[in-house]
């Protein structure tokens, strides 16, 4: 996997997203879970609104389910798997995300 640096843990704050720029010029909605201090990385477009909203989504626990609100229309997708709750055939592209020393890295 090739690991990019994207910021500084520090920077974040639970239960809230951060945009970033991927390598390739893609938007990564980057989360840092506040209970467990898990980080998630998905796509920040939504397919429904057709704009990189979700990292100004709401985190939420939905249906046993880790998962953040789009801003726009209030789909809830998993942030663990990317998929929709409203509707199976929607799926976000997901990341590997993890932290080394202070530093949150997304693989690209």
């Amino acid at each position: 996997m090739n690991w990019t640096k994207v910021c500084k843990l520090d920077m974040m704050y639970a239960d809230a997203g951060v945009c970033v720029q991927g390598n390739n010029g893609e938007q990564i909605a980057v989360f840092l879970e506040g209970a467990s201090n898990e980080l998630f990385a998905v796509s920040n477009h939504c397919p429904f609104a057709k704009a990189n909203v979700l990292s100004r989504g709401l985190m939420a626990e939905l249906s046993g389910k880790l998962t953040i609100t789009s801003p726009i229309y209030k789909q809830h997708y998993d942030l663990k798997t990317g998929e929709c709750l409203e509707d199976e055939t929607v799926k976000i592209k997901t990341y590997p995300v993890r932290e080394v020393e202070g530093v949150v890295e997304v693989a690209l």
